[in-house]
């Protein structure tokens, strides 16, 4: 059998685990913290906008298991808050214990606190991961789901220092760059000032430090909109933000609120002194990160080159996904490419052809359209995902969104991908 070693627990980890689990393999997960999901714990978007057409897309394509969990602990569906629409906001609170159980029901070994610092490596194919310990997890084939978030002298320099975000690396140690200790160069992301990273997007605050009245809506319809003083509006800090589906005026000249067990703020960080100038917020109080007032935490530092299969470039038996595999931004987007290296692992161990999805359909799509645009200087500076800006505009031109699921399920019969990933190759 095959041994399928998945270096990070997010939310591409866990969707590459199950795939490849699925397909045949031996597969186990390296995860530095004590939790999965990385930043799926404190984000609790899905559906919204053109995510709707990528989940059930994945769903039909046979992945449909994590998007499965996210529905049932949704505490609102189907609502509209500003540029977005027919969103499901999932638990933070109840995601994670949920997405667990399925992992080790499924057989899946889980390494948590351990975090991968190098590699065993031999005329570009990877034997084995080196731990801090310095043991050495051995596998066949190898899939790098680190992120691109940390370490803290990342967020130091590119940021406003460590903002102590559920990343914690001052307690489970920095992220390391497994596609750049196999001798790749990793690609930098920029903003539009060509400074490197971005800022993570949203914060949590925690729902009881704020008024009975915002807190009822909260519950009651899922989001709450509270007018900035005037004084106070910053439109210039929205290109600081690493989701840029959700740079509008809008964010800027407003409080956006959502209910995902907490609240979340849609800013990437905001004065305490003004945050409590505002009608409801008088007492708020940062849930995630601890230092939401002055800063968060920095992404897109740690790019993979690689291929539309998810294969990372020069490397015969290492894939990538989610943040690592592009500017991609969401739960969604890690999902589905996650998924795909995962299936890829075992076709790649068996020595099949590995899959491309066609540009035919949304997921195969923005794989594509953002491989090709990471290697402009425009493309260095532009996030992808199926939620806002630039691939939603292009999604909806090319007429790939749509909310009809008939009709979907007939294209992915038609392109013969039905329940792909389900499919046992070992």
């Amino acid at each position: 059998m095959a041994k399928v070693v998945i270096i990070g627990g997010g939310w591409s980890g866990c969707a590459a685990a199950i795939t490849a689990k699925k397909a045949g393999a031996d597969v186990v997960i390296i995860e530095r913290t004590d939790l999965l999901l990385g930043l799926g714990n404190v984000g609790g978007i899905m559906r919204n906008n053109g995510r709707y057409t990528a989940s059930e897309e994945a769903i039909l394509l046979g992945a449909g298991e994590l998007f499965e969990i996210c529905d049932k602990v949704s505490r609102h569906v189907g609502i509209d808050f500003p540029g977005h629409k027919h969103a499901n906001l999932y638990d933070v609170t109840k995601i994670e214990p949920m997405v667990r159980e399925k992992i080790l029901e499924m057989g899946i070994k889980i390494m948590f606190k351990t975090r991968a610092v190098d590699v065993d490596i031999d005329n570009k194919i990877i034997s084995g991961i080196v731990l801090h310990n310095e043991e050495i997890i051995k596998g066949d084939v190898f899939i790098e789901t680190t992120g691109s978030t940390g370490p803290m002298g990342n967020c130091l320099k590119y940021g406003n220092g460590c903002a102590m975000c559920i990343l914690r690396c001052p307690t489970f140690g920095p992220r390391v760059s497994i596609s750049m200790k196999s001798g790749v160069e990793d690609i930098l992301g920029q903003r539009k000032d060509g400074t490197y990273g971005a800022f993570s997007g949203s914060c949590k605050l925690n729902k009881d430090s704020l008024s009975e009245e915002i807190v009822n809506k909260l519950n009651k319809k899922g989001v709450v909109v509270l007018p900035v003083p005037i004084e106070d509006i910053n439109v210039g800090k929205l290109d600081k933000k690493v989701c840029q589906q959700y740079a509008l005026k809008e964010y800027a000249q407003n409080i956006v609120l959502l209910d995902t067990g907490h609240a979340k703020l849609m800013a990437p960080y905001y004065p305490l002194e003004k945050l409590r100038k505002i009608k409801g917020l008088e007492n708020a109080k940062y849930e995630d990160p601890y230092s939401g007032g002055i800063g968060n935490s920095i992404r897109y530092l740690s790019i993979a080159p690689r291929e539309n299969t998810m294969k990372v470039k020069d490397i015969d038996n290492l894939l990538c996904a989610g943040e690592k595999s592009g500017f991609f931004v969401g739960h969604t987007e890690a999902i589905v490419t996650g998924s795909l290296a995962g299936h890829n692992a075992v076709r790649m161990n068996k020595g099949m052809k590995l899959l491309e999805l066609p540009i035919s359909i949304g997921i195969g799509d923005i794989i594509a359209f953002a491989n090709e645009k990471i290697n402009t200087p425009e493309g260095l500076k532009t996030r992808y995902t199926f939620a806002g800006s630039t691939y939603f505009d292009r999604m909806k031109e090319l007429g790939l969104y749509t909310l009809d699921k008939d009709s979907l399920k007939k294209k992915i019969k038609r392109l013969d991908l039905l329940n792909i990933f389900e499919e046992k190759l070992l």
